[in-house]
């Protein structure tokens, strides 16, 4: 079982590919929160058509972009489809940048507190009267941590934060610590050390070049036409969908909020941001075979160079 992580446009999905055709993989499990949405396909990076002719990707186009989806359903999925991919007899290919995703993926799940809806309606309401601004805020006073990981729009995940600390009294980022300590019944059939994990890692200039690029290139090739249809739908945009990082920039320029180039600005910076997330989730994460990439390095080399780890089965 092969695990390929990395931060944004790291270039990790090209190596995913690359590596699966090299051993004759077929299939590849994507770890990616947004990729799960249909239709939302240039902001999201998705592999295009061309490449999905050639390989079979789990957990892609699952879901409407009118639906939320949790870490306890991309867990779920993804443990079926590691199991279907075995009973062919394949290698498992996983890649992906959802910190949160692949740490379900090793670890399992943190132990979830349960709900509380009076407490939830409560938070909604502050919500309505007071801006999510204000929820942000005060998490950040009491979970920095999980402060710094959610985005300042994201209300269902500000909310659920702030939920669980009026359960608890313990901030959600402590809570999720228990991955590194307890087994869960999917981590005893398989464990960490049954994924040999490659991550790919570039110099910080570089890799903001990398987003900076990618960016440009998703506005060329119709991201704002893509983001019309969407608000188009019948059924409006999930929450978590809105929030998603170039979408949510788009949404702010054509509600006339921002202009096009400001939104470009922003699209970045986010990017960026949630670069600087990644990192610092992935340093918790052990026996990771890290590849220092350079700027122009082919990736028939990168190949090589993974294939090295693989074969040694690190």
């Amino acid at each position: 079982m092969i695990l390929i992580l990395g931060v944004t446009a790291s270039g990790k999905g090209r190596l995913a590919f690359d590596l699966a055709e090299s051993l004759g993989a077929d299939e590849i499990i994507s770890i990616d929160s947004m990729k799960v949405y249909r239709r939302m396909n240039i902001g999201t990076a998705k592999p295009p058509q061309k490449v999905r002719q050639r390989i079979k990707y789990h957990l892609i186009d699952i879901v409407e972009p009118s639906d939320s989806f949790s870490v306890g359903a991309f867990r779920d999925a993804a443990m079926g489809a590691i199991e279907q991919i075995k009973s062919r007899n394949k290698p498992v290919i996983a890649v992906g940048g959802t910190a949160l995703y692949i740490k379900a993926l090793l670890y399992g799940l943190f132990e979830d507190p349960g709900t509380n809806e009076q407490i939830r309606a409560e938070l909604k309401s502050r919500a309505e009267t007071q801006g999510l601004a204000e929820l942000h805020r005060e998490l950040t006073k009491i979970d920095p941590v999980a402060a710094e990981r959610i985005h300042h729009n994201d209300s269902k995940r500000i909310i659920r934060a702030l939920e669980v600390y009026a359960l608890t009294g313990k901030p959600i980022s402590s809570l999720q610590q228990q991955w590194n300590k307890r087994n869960t019944p999917y981590a005893i059939r398989n464990t960490i050390n049954d994924w040999t994990i490659i991550g790919l890692r570039r110099q910080k200039t570089e890799e903001s070049k990398r987003i900076n690029r990618r960016v440009k290139k998703m506005l060329e090739v119709g991201l704002v036409d893509e983001v019309k249809s969407l608000l188009a739908e019948e059924k409006p945009l999930s929450r978590q969908a809105q929030c998603a990082i170039g979408y949510a920039e788009i949404i702010e320029y054509l509600n006339g909020q921002t202009s096009l180039e400001e939104a470009t600005e922003l699209m970045k910076k986010n990017t960026r941001r949630l670069a600087k997330n990644q990192r610092t989730w992935f340093k918790t994460f052990k026996s990771v075979n890290w590849l220092d990439l350079e700027p122009d390095e082919p990736p028939e080399k990168i190949l090589t160079r993974t294939k090295t780890f693989v074969e040694s089965g690190k």
